[in-house]
């Protein structure tokens, strides 16, 4: 993974790929790299670190050819390094492919390419795609020169008139090596391929990672974001697993297989806003702190129109509140900081609707044969919506006939589309790879499902509903008002920033948001972090403490206050530096902690919305004092599209 682009058309490809690029650089990347149908060949150039590096090397190329693909990669197999980088070429640098996803057969596959004969530069998996498909359309114009009755298969490769192919609807022979070869990967993968034999023309090919093309004024796009193509096409076709395009300068086709035929068949669309999401910091030093002061307003947008008449209503529900009323369990499946926003959760759909409420690791949930009915409701979190751990794990369950519900923050994402109802958290575009402003958003969507389940059985009744849904509002107020005063934020900063380590504690409610805080340290500053709940410290994680060990507890007003101020004593005892988040009005935590920042007084149940500011801002202070990059930290991508 992480970023794919290609386009053919009537303009120089060039500049059009390496904007698209930049345009999905918030995913995170170790290196990047194009290929350009130059004259009569094709131009491979990729280089390690920034797009602007690639950018910078390009000029030196001067190319203008009107077809091209590009890449960002995350390394996954191999170093990031120009030689793994993509896109990668066939031995007779002919064929030039780009790849996101995991080929998990392709020590298997490179044997047998490497008897035949293929030579690998790189250590990637993705390679061996370029080699297969390399022999598949070898053979097939073979096949093609004995049906002309022409010399040789050289003869057969002659050059194709993209448009006229379409407007016949047949696969040329580069969408058949493409179907070939993918006969043979077992893994995840979406795949832009381009060759010399076939000018002007790009095959895609998708099975479990994300391609949408559109058709805009220059030419024919495709990416594997959205955000690529925004404001260059006002539609675009969403490649389902399994299906194959064909681009060409005026247009595109794409095609399913049917007994191991190629058929034309009509994709699933989706309109675009039209409108650029530009990334733009603004007054902001960086995007973290841009999304970490953007969090009053997902609140509010989030809640917008959800309460109405005394009850919840949410058009994108997608279920009834008969089918809510047979649900007998709920599997809460996420990763990262998903996964923590689903603890919470667990604790509100136990608290008020009564019902079991399990938390998975997506990445584990698929593989220990987990107890699912047609009556268990599997919610999938998931910023990006592409999550590929999440993804399989729902279309798992979903075979197992349970229901399926979506948190996230992409319109029309796949987990979106292969959920049965969905709750966006209008988070908007977040551009720093650690999540701040998706977290708010995934609280506050996860709320509203407790309530919606809690309604749907009767546990809550209207006056009840009215409260809580007044209360959870007034977050944002209140997260307003912890952003205009960061300055006891910026001291237990400094008190942190030269430790080796550091623990998060807290109980309940406090103890996820402590998994929170602990994870946004780690991600930023790359000092290491552990959280676990107060009272498990005696049990192992206390020989850690030692004089001046930074201790972070969550210590908010809640039904386990008086147990977190003894766990903070604790700790205090042994030597560490305590840094409390509490709640305003405690004078009794600053006798025990030697920072303290404050909060408004609010539910526990809500506690974590607010509770999580003052842990972003710290981690994000204390990565700021020890020069690290804020916005792309090393080694993180914002969307993990592979298992």
């Amino acid at each position: 993974m992480c970023g794919i682009v290609g386009f053919t058309g009537t303009r120089p490809a060039s500049p059009i790929l390496i904007e698209g690029l930049k345009r999905l650089e918030y995913r995170g990347y170790d290196s990047a790299g194009v290929a350009v149908e130059e004259g009569s060949r094709i131009q491979v150039v990729c280089r390690t670190g920034k797009i602007s590096t690639l950018e910078q090397s390009l000029a030196q190329f001067s190319l203008t050819g009107p077809c091209g693909i590009g890449h960002t990669r995350w390394a996954t197999h191999g170093t990031p390094s120009e030689v793994n980088a993509h896109p990668h070429l066939s031995c007779d640098g002919k064929i030039a492919i780009v790849h996101n996803g995991i080929i998990e057969n392709h020590e298997e596959l490179r044997r047998i390419l490497e008897g035949r004969g293929h030579t690998f530069t790189s250590q990637t998996d993705s390679e061996v795609i370029v080699h297969l498909i390399e022999d598949a359309y070898s053979m097939l114009a073979f096949d093609s020169s004995e049906e002309d009755d022409l010399a040789d298969a050289e003869g057969a490769r002659r050059p194709h008139t993209p448009t006229s192919e379409l407007a016949a609807g047949k696969p040329s022979l580069l969408a058949q090596a493409v179907s070939m070869a993918c006969g043979f990967l077992i893994g995840s993968w979406a795949i832009c391929v381009m060759t010399e034999y076939e000018p002007g023309k790009i095959v895609c090919a998708r099975k479990e990672s994300p391609l949408v093309i559109g058709r805009g004024a220059a030419g024919v796009h495709v990416a594997s974001d959205v955000a690529a193509l925004a404001d260059l096409v006002g539609e675009v076709a969403v490649l389902a697993d399994g299906q194959i395009a064909e681009l060409a300068p005026h247009g595109f086709v794409v095609f399913g297989s049917h007994d191991d035929e190629l058929i034309r068949v009509r994709p699933e669309t989706m309109k675009l806003s039209g409108r650029s999401d530009t990334a733009d910091r603004g007054q902001y030093a960086d995007f973290m702190l841009k999304e970490i002061y953007e969090q009053p307003r997902v609140i509010r947008d989030t809640l917008e129109g959800r309460f109405d008449g005394g009850e919840l209503t949410i058009e994108e529900l997608g279920l009834t509140h008969e089918e809510l009323n047979l649900i007998d369990r709920v599997y809460l499946i996420a990763c990262g900081t998903s996964y923590h926003a689903s603890l919470v959760a667990k604790n509100l759909i136990e608290g008020w609707a009564r019902i079991p409420c399990e938390v998975e690791v997506a990445s584990e949930f698929r593989y220990r044969n987990p107890i699912v009915t047609p009556s268990t409701l599997v919610v999938a979190v998931s910023q990006s919506g592409e999550t590929a751990d999440t993804l399989a794990a729902i279309r798992d369950a979903r075979i197992k006939g349970a229901k399926v519900f979506g948190i996230t923050n992409v319109l029309g994402s796949p987990v979106a589309r292969e959920s049965d109802g969905v709750i966006y958290t209008k988070a908007n575009k977040e551009v720093a790879v650690a999540s701040t402003k998706s977290f708010t958003g995934q609280l506050v969507s996860l709320t509203l499902l407790a309530m919606l389940l809690a309604q749907s059985k009767g546990r809550l009744k209207q006056g009840q509903m009215r409260l809580l849904f007044r209360e959870l509002a007034s977050t944002a107020a209140q997260a307003e008002q912890i952003l205009k005063d960061t300055e006891r934020v910026h001291q237990a900063a400094l008190a942190s920033k030269d430790a080796k380590s550091a623990m998060f504690i807290g109980r309940g409610m406090g103890a996820a948001v402590a998994e929170e805080g602990a994870l946004k340290l780690k991600e930023v500053s790359y000092l290491h972090a552990e959280a676990y709940p107060a009272g498990e410290m005696k049990h192992g994680p206390i020989a850690l403490i030692e004089p001046g060990f930074p201790v972070i507890a969550v210590a908010t007003e809640s039904p386990t206050y008086e147990k977190v101020l003894s766990n903070i004593q604790e700790a205090k005892a042994r030597g560490a530096m305590v840094v409390a988040v509490a709640t305003e009005g405690d004078e009794r935590i600053s006798e025990h902690a030697d920072e303290v920042i404050y909060i408004p007084k609010i539910r526990d149940a809500f506690s974590p919305i607010t509770a999580i500011i003052p842990l972003q801002l710290l981690a994000r202070d204390i990565a700021l004092l020890r020069g690290c990059n804020i916005d792309q930290p090393r080694n993180l991508a914002k969307s993990v599209t592979v298992e």
